[in-house]
């Protein structure tokens, strides 16, 4: 049983992140709550790793597929396709942005990790995250325009919501191996119960 300053969790900053020259200000804003970096790569991601990162299922297409739909009938827009297809889309979309060019992976570990990063980067949709996160700060895309564009949306990053994805994730793309065990001097000042050695 790991401690909980040992939670990590897996991140992708994507091709939007580093085409806008982002990688430097969303890594600081990870490591100014003292979350340790613990794997980080610069890659092109593999299309089939993709689509068993993302995992879905045809329930999954189906609902998303007609959520899709109904935004096409708001906008008085055709309907070319089954539900199914529409979801798929969102995959293939996702598959085709990822791909686009590099990204960086990265594992980052400490309390509540999960928790933090998913506080920090704000909720899926940037047009909607609040202020202060990373998306509600640095991007404004919107599920209504990348739905009518027929693309993903934007949203600089991906990371595991849960201790179970996290550890998929670090496992499909990276290997437990992988991950490096260090001392970070930080980790003094966050968990040292007694604060030893700062008066002398």
């Amino acid at each position: 049983m790991k401690h909980p300053k040992e939670e990590r969790t897996f991140v992708i900053l994507k091709p939007d992140t580093i085409q806008r020259s982002l990688v430097g200000d969303i890594i600081n804003r990870f490591e100014k709550t003292g979350l340790k970096i613990v794997y980080m790569e610069m890659k092109v991601l593999d299309k089939d790793r993709l689509w068993m990162h993302y995992d879905k299922n045809d329930t999954w297409f189906e609902e998303k597929g007609a959520g899709h739909i109904d935004n096409l009938k708001k906008a008085n827009l055709p309907i070319g396709k089954e539900a199914i297809e529409y979801g798929k889309d969102i995959i293939r979309g996702l598959v085709s942005f990822m791909t686009a060019g590099p990204v960086v992976v990265m594992v980052v570990e400490g309390n509540g990790a999960i928790g933090v990063v998913k506080k920090l980067v704000g909720s899926t949709e940037p047009a909607t995250s609040d202020v202060g996160t990373i998306r509600g700060d640095l991007t404004i895309d919107s599920y209504n325009i990348a739905s009518l564009d027929n693309r993903c949306v934007r949203n600089l990053v991906h990371y595991s919501d849960q201790s179970s994805e996290a550890e998929r994730e670090i496992k499909l793309w990276i290997g437990e191996e992988k991950l490096l065990k260090y001392k970070h001097v930080n980790e003094a000042i966050l968990y040292d119960v007694n604060l030893d050695g700062i008066l002398e």
